[in-house]
């Protein structure tokens, strides 16, 4: 739900039911007074509710925010969500129980849910900006482990001088792979398949 009308008494109070329903603050959302309502006489006779619309701000941390707050509430996850922006990236950490869930199996429910949030953005025609995640420095110690298997299996490509194929991984993951391999005198990387099941071939120069 991006947007909702509410009626009170006064406007005051309709915006405030209004933010309860949409789970928001003011900061995040745009209101419009439809109707400013009528206090009414003596025993409210004559009174008229006050109407307004609220509705969520459409900048792209707003949007990230909330998608993912209605995931990871529908998943049992009560974690609290920091988001940072820099230039045309939007770092998302979580933080608190559930890490572990939220990672999945080396790491299929968050890269899942990092797609998820970019097809977000881009089905509200936002396609400049990318949405990065990470909880419990998870990105890090994975891209360390991968440099270290790009390391382990150069070395072996270059010893047997047989290709590899390495299993499906995320954009991301892939980048990872092919960076660490870059400047490599001995083998060269490319990527096969189609998504979500492409992977990365490390093969002789």
């Amino acid at each position: 739900m991006s947007s909702v009308e509410k009626s009170a008494k006064t406007v005051e109070l309709a915006i405030a039911e209004a933010l309860l329903v949409l789970g928001s603050t003011e900061e995040e959302v745009d209101i419009t007074i439809l109707d400013e309502g009528v206090k009414g006489g003596l025993f409210g006779i004559g009174a008229k509710p006050a109407i307004v619309k609220v509705s969520i701000k459409e900048d792209p941390i707003t949007i990230v925010k909330n998608f993912l707050r209605e995931v990871t509430l529908s998943m049992g996850l009560g974690m609290e969500i920091e988001l940072k922006q820099k230039d045309r990236r939007i770092y998302v950490n979580f933080v608190g129980d559930g890490m572990g869930i939220l990672i999945g199996k080396r790491g299929q429910t968050i890269d899942s849910l990092q797609y998820l949030t970019n097809l977000v953005l881009s089905g509200r025609e936002i396609r400049d900006i990318s949405v990065i995640l990470d909880t419990g420095n998870y990105r890090k110690r994975r891209k360390d482990t991968l440099e270290a298997l790009a390391r382990h299996i150069a070395r072996r490509v270059r010893d047997k001088r047989q290709s590899v194929k390495l299993e499906p991984m995320s954009r991301f993951e892939r980048h990872i792979i092919h960076t660490a391999l870059q400047n490599n005198k001995d083998v060269r990387t490319y990527s096969e398949g189609n998504e979500p099941h492409r992977y990365v071939v490390v093969t002789t120069k």
